[in-house]
C-alpha cells in the first residue's frame, strides 16, 4: 500500500483532505431545492465507490508487498467494529451537520460544528496517541474555541437585524424580534459527534489485528453506507424543515442532483483517506492523528469562505458583523497554524 515517506508528503496529505471537507458541501448548495435527506443517499454511496476505488488502487500499489485484502482478512473483528460504529458515529454527525447547513449556512455550519469537533478530536486523539507539542497543540485549540464563540455571536447578531428588518417591513405578525438557534443547536450537536468518530477509527487501527488506513477505510465507509438508510428514517419524518418527505421522492430527482449527492461522497471520501493515510505515517515522520486531524479540520476556514464568498450567506450584515466574522477567521487560522506546527516542536 502506498503511504507517506516524509513530512511534506503527510502535510500535504492533510492540507488535501483539508480542501475536500470544506468544499464537498457546494455539491449540495448547487442541488438548489434538493432535499437534504434525499441528497444524502447519494452521498453515503459516493462515499462508498471512493473508498473501495482507493483500496483497489493506493491500497493495492507500492513495494511493501501488503496489500488491501492481506489486511483486510488478518483484521480483528473488534478492531472492524471499532471502524464500522467510527463510520456509523460520523455519519450521524454529518446527517446533523447537513441539516444545520439547510438552516444557518456553511459558515455558520461548519464553524460552530467542525470547529467543536476539533476541539474535542484533538484531545481525544492526544490521549490515544500522544504526539506533537502539547503547549501550541493545546493553545491553537483554546483559540478555535474562542473563534466558535465568534461565529456564533456574528450569525446572533446578524440573524436579530434580519429579524428586525421583517418587522420594519410588515412581513412578520410579531413586533419582538426573535432569533432561531436551530441552527447553531444543530451544529453543536454535530460537533459532540464528530470529534467521537475519529478515536474510535484510531482504535481500529491499534494492535497486532489492526488495520491500515485504506482499510479502515472501507470498514468505515460501509458503516456510513449502512447507517445511512436508519437514520435516514428519522429525518425524513421528523425533518428539521419543511415537511416529512416520502423515500418516492428520490426517484423524481433530476440526473444532475444525484450526481452531485455522489460527488459530494467523493469528494468527502477522498479528503478522509488522505487524512487515515497521513495519520499512518511512520512515527519518525512525527504525524499522528491528533495533528493530522486538527489540519485537516482547518475545512471550517476552507467552508466558510465558500459561504461568506461565494455564497453571500451574510449578505447585507452591518460592519459589527463583518468586523465579528473577519476575527473569526484570524482566529481559526491562528489556531490551525500553532495544531499544525505542534510536530515540529514536540521536543
Amino acid at each position: 500500500m502506498v503511504l507517506p515517506d516524509s513530512y511534506t508528503t503527510a502535510l500535504l496529505l492533510t492540507i488535501l483532505s483539508m480542501i475536500c471537507w470544506g468544499s464537498w458541501a457546494n455539491t449540495y448548495k448547487l442541488a438548489g431545492k434538493w432535499r437534504f435527506e434525499l441528497y444524502y443517499y447519494d452521498y453515503a454511496l459516493g462515499v462508498l465507490i471512493a473508498a473501495v476505488v482507493a483500496a483497489f488502487t493506493f491500497g493495492t500499489l507500492g513495494f511493501d508487498g501488503f496489500l488491501f485484502m492481506d489486511d483486510l482478512m488478518r483484521a480483528g473483528k473488534r478492531n472492524m467494529a471499532f471502524g464500522f460504529a467510527g463510520g456509523v458515529v460520523f455519519n450521524l454527525a454529518n446527517m446533523l451537520l447537513v441539516a444545520a447547513i439547510s438552516v444557518a449556512g456553511l459558515a455558520v455550519a461548519f464553524p460552530v460544528g467542525i470547529g467543536l469537533a476539533l476541539i474535542i478530536g484533538v484531545i481525544l486523539n492526544y490521549v490515544i496517541n500522544p504526539q506533537g507539542n502539547p503547549t501550541l497543540l493545546f493553545t491553537g485549540v483554546t483559540i478555535v474555541t474562542a473563534a466558535i464563540v465568534t461565529d456564533a455571536l456574528a450569525y446572533r447578531a446578524h440573524a436579530l437585524a434580519q429579524a428586525k428588518q421583517r418587522i420594519k417591513a410588515g412581513l412578520t405578525r410579531s413586533t419582538i424580534p426573535k432569533v432561531s438557534w436551530k441552527g447553531i443547536v444543530l451544529s453543536l450537536a454535530s460537533g459532540l459527534l464528530m470529534g467521537s468518530f475519529y478515536p474510535l477509527v484510531e482504535l481500529g487501527k491499534q494492535g497486532d489485528a489492526g488495520m491500515g488506513p485504506y482499510a479502515i477505510a472501507f470498514i468505515f465507509a460501509l458503516g456510513v453506507f449502512s447507517s445511512t438508510f436508519v437514520f435516514n428514517l428519522f429525518f425524513m419524518n421528523l425533518p428539521v424543515q419543511g415537511e416529512p418527505v416520502e423515500i418516492l421522492e428520490y426517484f423524481r430527482g433530476t440526473w444532475r442532483q444525484h450526481a452531485l449527492g455522489l460527488a459530494g461522497g467523493a469528494i468527502w471520501a477522498t479528503g478522509t483517506i488522505s487524512n487515515f493515510v497521513a495519520a499512518s505515517a511512520p512515527p519518525e515522520i512525527q504525524v499522528g492523528p491528533a495533528i493530522s486531524y486538527a489540519i485537516g479540520q482547518g475545512a471550517t476556514l476552507v467552508s466558510a469562505l465558500w459561504g461568506l464568498l461565494v455564497w453571500k450567506e451574510f449578505r447585507g450584515a452591518r460592519g459589527s458583523v463583518k468586523l465579528l466574522l473577519g476575527m473569526m477567521l484570524v482566529l481559526f487560522a491562528l489556531g490551525l497554524g500553532l495544531v499544525s506546527v505542534a510536530p515540529l516542536y514536540a521536543g
